[in-house]
C-alpha cells in the first residue's frame, strides 16, 4: 500500500472522528440544554435557572405557563409559587436587570407568541420610564444568539466548552444531588445580606444638591415608554395586567432630591398610570410611600433593592386590593410619594447627617 493511499485512510478517518466527536458534543448539548433553548427540562431534571441574560428567553419560549412575573433585579427573588398559590395557574419569571421598558416588552411578545396568558405582574421602575425605548440586549453584551431565531450561529451555543463542563454538570448536580427550589428562579437573595451597614455603605451621597430639573426633561422617552407598553396591553385584553412601583428606600429618594430628578420622575408616574388606568384589563399599584418599609434599612442591600419579604408583602397587598390606584385616586396617591421623599430629605435623613454615616461621592 502507497504513502499516499495511507494518507487518504488518515484524513478520512481523522474527518470521520472529528464529525462524530461534533456530533456527540452538539447532541450532548441539545439533550442536555441547560439554557432550555430548545425544550423544556428532559429526564426528571430541575429547571435550574441562575442566568436570567442567558436562560429567560428560552424558558419563555419553552416552558409551561400561563402567568408572567415581569420586571428588574427587585422581582427576582419573588417565590413563584407565591403567586401560583394565590391565583392559581402557573407562573415564570421574565426578568431584566436593567428592567427596560423594551426590554421587558420584547419579553411579552415572545412569552405570547405561542402561550395563553392570564395574567402579568409588571414591576415598573421609575429609571425605566426616562429611558430610550430600545431594547438594551445587544448593547448589554447579552448572547443575542440565544434571542434569534437563526440556527446558524447556534454553533456558538452547541460548541461551548462553559457550556459542556460546566452548565451542564451544574444542572445535573442541582437536580439530583442539590437542593435547588425550582421556585426560586433566578433569585440572588441567599448570597446578599440585607442591613443599614450594607445599605448606607453602598450609597454615595452627592454632596451638592443640583436644582431640580423640568419635569418634562424625559418626555420624549416617556411618551415612548407609554406607547410601548400600553401597545402590549391593548393587543392583549384577555389577560389582566398588573403594575406596581416597588419600594425603594428612603435613600434612594433622598439621592433623586439632590440630582433634581425627583420632580420628573414623580411627572412620569403620573403620565405612565394614566395611560395604564385608561384600559379595563389593567390595575396599577404603588408602595413607594410605603414610610414603614422605606425607612427600615436593616431590610434593604443597597438603595432600592430589599429583602424576599418585601417581595411577599406587596404581593400579599396586591391580592387585598391595597395600595390600588384607580383614575380617581391615581394623582392624590403619587403627590403622597411626593409628600414622603420630601419628609425623607426633611426628616428621616437627618439623624444619619448629624451622626456621620452618610458617605459622600467624590467630586
Amino acid at each position: 500500500m502507497d504513502k499516499n493511499s495511507n494518507s487518504k485512510k488518515f484524513i478520512k478517518s481523522l474527518l470521520s472522528a472529528i464529525l462524530i466527536l461534533a456530533v456527540l458534543v452538539g447532541g450532548i448539548v441539545y439533550v442536555f440544554d441547560p439554557f432550555y433553548h430548545y425544550h423544556k427540562p428532559w429526564f426528571g431534571l430541575k429547571a435550574v435557572l441562575t442566568d436570567k441574560e442567558y436562560q429567560c428567553i428560552g424558558t419563555l419560549r419553552n416552558f409551561d405557563y400561563d402567568t408572567l412575573i415581569v420586571g428588574s433585579s427587585v422581582v427576582e427573588n419573588n417565590d413563584n409559587d407565591w403567586y401560583d398559590e394565590a391565583y392559581g395557574g402557573k407562573s415564570i419569571k421574565a426578568v431584566r436587570s436593567y428592567g427596560a421598558t423594551a426590554d421587558l416588552c420584547y419579553m411579552l411578545d415572545v412569552a405570547f407568541e405561542n402561550h395563553d396568558i392570564k395574567r402579568v405582574f409588571y414591576n415598573i421602575d421609575p429609571s425605566s420610564l426616562a429611558m430610550t425605548a430600545e431594547t438594551t440586549f445587544e448593547s448589554t453584551g447579552c448572547p443575542t444568539y440565544l434571542y434569534d431565531k437563526n440556527p446558524f450561529n447556534d454553533v456558538r451555543y452547541l460548541y461551548n466548552k462553559d457550556v459542556l463542563l460546566e452548565k451542564i454538570p451544574y444542572e445535573i448536580a442541582s437536580s439530583f444531588i442539590g437542593d435547588y427550589d425550582e421556585s426560586l428562579s433566578y433569585n440572588w437573595a441567599k448570597w446578599k445580606s440585607f442591613n443599614s451597614d450594607m445599605a448606607l455603605g453602598l450609597y454615595h451621597r452627592a454632596k451638592d444638591i443640583t436644582p431640580m430639573m423640568d419635569e418634562t426633561v424625559y418626555q420624549k422617552n416617556l411618551e415612548d415608554n407609554i406607547a410601548l407598553l400600553t401597545s402590549k396591553v391593548e393587543a392583549h385584553p384577555e389577560t389582566e395586567f398588573i403594575f406596581f412601583y416597588p419600594v425603594y428606600s428612603m435613600l434612594w429618594w433622598d439621592g433623586i432630591v439632590r440630582s433634581g430628578e425627583r420632580d420628573a420622575y414623580i411627572y412620569n408616574e403620573l403620565q405612565m398610570t394614566k395611560a395604564l388606568l385608561q384600559y379595563d384589563n389593567v390595575r396599577v399599584f404603588c408602595f413607594q410611600a410605603q414610610e414603614d418599609v422605606a425607612t427600615n434599612l436593616e431590610i434593604y442591600m443597597d438603595t432600592l433593592h430589599f429583602a424576599p419579604e418585601i417581595n411577599k408583602l406587596m404581593l400579599d397587598k396586591m391580592i387585598a386590593g391595597e395600595n390600588e390606584m384607580t383614575l380617581e385616586n391615581y394623582e392624590e396617591v403619587i403627590e403622597g410619594v411626593r409628600n414622603f421623599s420630601d419628609k425623607v430629605v426633611n426628616e428621616y435623613i437627618i439623624p444619619y447627617e448629624e451622626k456621620g454615616l452618610l458617605n459622600y461621592a467624590e467630586e
